[in-house]
């Protein structure tokens, strides 16, 4: 039978203000399963990663346009096409920082949507019902486009609705018109849903088999539901309330059998009575018991497929463990936190009981493996991380790949002199003295302040920086993290920024270790953090007296930064040239060749 399972949000929406429509103009599919395009009702369109519920990029047209149709990604240029204002078509790639420096080319007619397959050309379809291929279009924009449709006829995005009302044991079927807000929505796919379809209706979320007339799967959607529905390699996106969620789904064959529940079940049945009895054990059971059924239960070869029924025997041990604060089986919950079947939306107080108990090592789990963590849960960790004594980091066991990355990095305490991405202490010197020399004293003063140290030295212990690089790795977003990080100390942000610039400036040694096949943050990730925590704090930290070098140290990253793009832009087109040229087949053992850059 079809299923849903526990979904969880891609992005907050901006509804319109009169609530009838999400502000969500569409959802594309991308270059793979864990990429979509999402295209707002008035400007902008945003690459989002599905798994780490993140945008990547974001382009938006000028104030006054408005985009008319949703963006779609075309695989084979690796290149998105929109419509603004009914007419102008708009090509970028995701390099482009503006939209507004993309290719742009105004047709003649209105463009209703566009459409591209994977493995196809796109596809322009006109208001009026005129089909034609992009690079066709585009050879000559001001072409003529004929009116296939009536004057009275008109293009609807929805499938026909039918809604079935039973009064007095009778049924009737009403035809739903055309509106353009409807209370069902119907999204209908016979290759991937095997006769079966999607309906949204209140508040529910419903899968219907078309062909049995049988209710397969309901879900319940909190908030106002928009019609609205997209579906992308068993996950759909659905927006609701003041959210854009994805709820993974699965529709295997259908059958009657299936269909009315009369499927053979054999083993069915004894995977259920285990499950009820494991259940059962866990309300009542020892610690040492609940590890032997947990220990059962893991050693099956089956575990994806009992994901819901792990998730109600986790919430069993988290409510369990709250009402008698003598009762903990950290090992158990490790372990089904292990199965990645778990998350966030599934045991809502796992985190919290474990920052309770100060059990880290699950702590570092669930930030691993739950997709759907919330920003208020992230700052909580990070406050606990930050806070904690070295000795009690010390106490407990972490994920050995986090470890010894750490490992790696503080043992290298005294870095090389030339450093990569712009920085090293002699351009943090140039900086002070053509920045900040205004006066000898002042100078030497910022000399004194901002010289980097002999060797650099990481400001927390080795446990807390292996807890506090889960916390860097873990998906948020900047709106919805800010307010959280405003509950910070003033202390506990200049900590946490000065272990953000140790890493910067381990990350940035030319000899810096390889770290393949280690858990370790990224460095686009370590500067995210850093601009965040100055969003959130800038105004304290510039009346603290011992955050005043940091600051310093952190501007002089920022120009070396701007200085190494402005060199790099300088040699782009000649590296560009290099790119083009082919290599000469016939090279001997020996040959001097002199290129010509222009």
């Amino acid at each position: 039978m079809a299923a849903l399972y526990e979904g969880y949000t891609l992005c907050g929406l901006a509804p319109a203000q009169n609530q009838s429509n999400s502000g969500v103009l569409g959802v594309e599919a991308e270059r793979d399963s864990d990429h979509v395009v999402v295209t707002d009702s008035t400007r902008s369109v945003t690459l989002y990663k599905v798994s780490d519920q993140k945008p990547l990029s974001s382009w938006t047209v000028k104030q006054g346009q408005t985009l008319t149709c949703s963006a779609v990604y075309n695989p084979q240029t690796k290149e998105y096409v929109a419509v603004s204002d009914g007419k102008v078509i708009r090509i970028w790639k995701q390099e482009h920082l503006l939209l507004d420096q993309a290719f742009k080319a105004t047709v003649s007619a209105d463009v209703w949507r566009v459409h591209c397959v994977a493995g196809g050309e796109p596809v322009v379809l006109f208001k009026r019902g005129a089909v034609r291929l992009l690079d066709a279009l585009l050879s000559a924009p001001q072409q003529p486009i004929e009116e296939v449709l009536a004057q009275e006829e008109s293009i609807r995005s929805r499938d026909v609705y039918i809604l079935t009302i039973y009064i007095d044991n009778s049924i009737s079927n009403n035809s739903l018109g055309c509106a353009a807000v409807s209370p069902v929505a119907c999204l209908s796919d016979a290759s991937v849903f095997e006769q079966l379809s999607v309906f949204v209706l209140s508040d529910f979320l419903c899968i219907w088999n078309t062909n049995f007339q049988t209710l397969q799967a309901g879900k319940e959607i909190a908030g106002k539901i928009y019609g609205q529905l997209w579906s992308f390699w068993n996950k759909l996106f659905i927006p609701h309330g003041k959210t854009l969620s994805v709820i993974p789904y699965e529709c295997p064959k259908s059958s009657l059998a299936s269909a009315l529940g009369k499927m053979r079940q054999v083993k069915t049945e004894g995977e259920l009575e285990q499950i009820c009895s494991t259940a059962t054990t866990f309300d009542t059971a020892p610690v040492e018991e609940v590890q032997r059924e947990v220990d059962l239960l893991l050693s099956r070869t089956d575990i994806q497929d009992l994901q819901p029924s792990l998730g109600q025997l986790a919430s069993t041990l988290v409510s369990r463990t709250l009402q008698d604060p003598a009762f903990y089986t950290p090992s158990s919950l490790a372990q089904l936190v292990h199965t990645r079947c778990l998350c966030h939306s599934v045991c809502p107080d796992l985190v919290l009981l474990a920052l309770e108990r100060k059990d880290y090592f699950l702590c570092q789990l669930c930030l691993q493996f739950f997709p759907d963590i919330p920003e208020a849960i992230t700052c909580a960790c990070l406050k606990a991380f930050i806070s904690m004594s070295d000795v009690d980091a010390e106490n407990g066991s972490l994920e050995p790949d986090g470890v010894s990355f750490m490992e790696t990095l503080i043992a290298r305490e005294r870095g090389p002199d030339g450093l990569l991405n712009g920085f090293s202490p002699t351009s943090a010197a140039e900086y002070r003295s053509d920045g900040l020399g205004g006066g000898g004293t002042r100078a030497q003063q910022d000399e004194e302040m901002t010289s980097p140290p002999p060797e650099q030295i990481c400001p927390v212990g080795l446990h807390k920086a292996v807890l506090l690089n889960e916390v860097l790795q873990t998906a948020y977003s900047d709106s919805f993290l800010l307010p959280h990080l405003k509950d910070l100390s003033s202390q506990q942000v200049v900590l946490f920024l000065q272990y953000l610039q140790f890493l910067y400036l381990k990350y940035s040694q030319d000899a810096f270790p390889q770290t393949h096949g280690l858990r370790s943050p990224s460095l686009s990730q370590i500067l995210d953090w850093v601009c965040v925590l100055l969003d959130a704090h800038f105004t304290v930290l510039v009346m603290t007296p011992e955050a005043k070098g940091l600051l310093v140290n952190l501007h002089s990253f920022v120009k070396s930064q701007v200085r190494l793009v402005s060199e790099l832009g300088k040699i782009e087109g000649s590296l560009q040239e290099l790119n083009k040229m082919t290599a000469k087949k016939d090279v001997g053992q020996y040959s001097i060749e002199i290129i010509e850059l222009f």
